[in-house]
């Protein structure tokens, strides 16, 4: 069993938050945590309610070969619906993870957000004469911390 851990070290008082082995496509969720780092915590959950609802393009900064510009940015951009649905619920784990802690959740601020692939589950997809091509299924790991801002 993988041991897993934050890859950024930050000192406390924090909340933090992990999601483990979600079926998103991780180019996806590594553009939305990119988006949504360093963002009051208020205004990342807005934020990601209006991708959901494409009102707001996530703007793509490195997986963006041959991707159009979206209305609203000042680039290429996308619509993760369900990165941004996946994320937002790791938000909102780290959100009750402070309240509990007891830090103020008004001045929260996300100073950490990450996602990295996790495991591939294997698959092949059916084809003519008898054969068959792999169709595999990324995973992806999503970690998030919270700090109070001064």
């Amino acid at each position: 069993m993988p041991k897993f851990g934050y890859s950024a070290k930050i000192e406390e008082p924090c909340a933090k938050a992990f999601g483990k082995e979600m079926r998103v496509s991780p180019k996806h969720t590594m553009e939305v945590c990119r988006a949504i780092r360093g963002m009051h915590l208020n205004a990342a959950k807005e934020y990601l309610e209006a991708v959901r609802e494409k009102r707001k393009a996530v703007l793509f900064v490195r997986h963006r070969k041959k991707l159009a510009h979206k209305r609203g940015t000042s680039g290429s951009g996308r619509y993760p619906v369900k990165a941004a649905r996946e994320i937002l619920k790791v938000l909102k784990n780290a959100e009750a993870n402070a309240s509990y802690k007891g830090l103020d959740v008004e001045k929260l601020r996300v100073v950490h957000a990450s996602a990295y692939k996790g495991i591939t589950i294997p698959g092949i997809l059916p084809r003519a004469f008898g054969r068959a091509t792999p169709f595999n299924k990324p995973l992806t790991n999503v970690e998030i911390v919270l700090k109070e801002a001064s």
